[in-house]
């Protein structure tokens, strides 16, 4: 089983090929949509972490359609001042079907980041004046 986590939106979701989401609306109203922020890659035994994202792997899908969600009700109301205000709001989704967990093509595999030594800096010394 093959599975990735992937950034959209400002959030991570876990997908399979062949899995429908609703993610937010990325100004893509139909055809191919790639998502190349890959944080990771579970391949059956196989686990490759970006840091924070895989170098040169990315995950294609298909927009099926747009769609909104339930409408929500915001009512704002202050007590004693006859303040009240009633609105709607329905957020818009693009219905996503992921067609292809690509694997990274001429990327090396990421290794964690070393730690530098820095180097102690040296005092400086007053001279004294005799």
């Amino acid at each position: 089983m093959q599975y990735a986590v992937i950034q959209s939106g400002g959030k991570q979701y876990q997908v399979q090929v062949g899995q429908t989401l609703a993610l937010e609306t990325m100004g893509v109203h139909s055809g191919p949509v790639v998502f190349d922020q890959v944080l990771l890659l579970v391949d059956e035994d196989k686990v490759e972490v970006g840091m924070p994202y895989i170098p040169g792997l990315k995950v294609t899908a298909t927009v099926l359609q747009e769609v909104k969600a339930d409408k929500i009700q915001v009512f704002k109301y202050k007590s004693k001042s006859r303040y009240r205000k009633l609105r709607g709001h329905r957020q818009k989704h693009a219905q996503v079907k992921i067609t292809d967990i690509g694997t990274p093509v001429g990327a090396k595999h990421v290794s964690p980041v070393k730690s530098k030594k820095v180097a102690a800096k040296k005092l400086a010394t007053k001279k004294t004046v005799k």
